[in-house]
């Protein structure tokens, strides 16, 4: 991605907000209620958001409707944007390491 489409990709409304609340995995429903968005905005912001490689769909668990329910968790521990002389903007990925941690967490919380 060009440094420029991934300032316009985080200055568009909510994608931060989604950002910051997606450290740990949430479905659409809840960081629609969560942030106050709508839920179609909420849905076009994500949909943003993964084109950009920022946020990665994590699982697809059952609902208690019984209807599978994809959850979300940003795919970067850090964005950082110099100006300083020249644009300069560095992401650092989540490590395989860490998502394994989130999964087994995960696991643990949900049993």
């Amino acid at each position: 991605m060009v440094d420029t489409d991934l300032i316009e990709v985080l200055g568009t409304e909510y994608n931060v907000a989604i950002l910051v609340a997606t450290e740990e995995p949430k479905s659409a429903k809840q960081l629609s209620t969560e942030l106050d968005v709508p839920i179609a905005t909420c849905y076009r912001r994500i949909d943003q958001l993964e084109e950009a490689g920022l946020l990665e769909l994590h699982d697809r668990p059952l609902s208690d409707e019984r209807r599978r329910v994809k959850v979300y968790r940003r795919a970067v521990e850090n964005v950082e944007i110099d100006f300083n002389g020249a644009l300069n903007i560095s992401v650092d990925e989540r490590t395989a390491a860490q998502t394994e941690l989130d999964t087994a967490r995960q696991r643990f919380v949900d049993n």
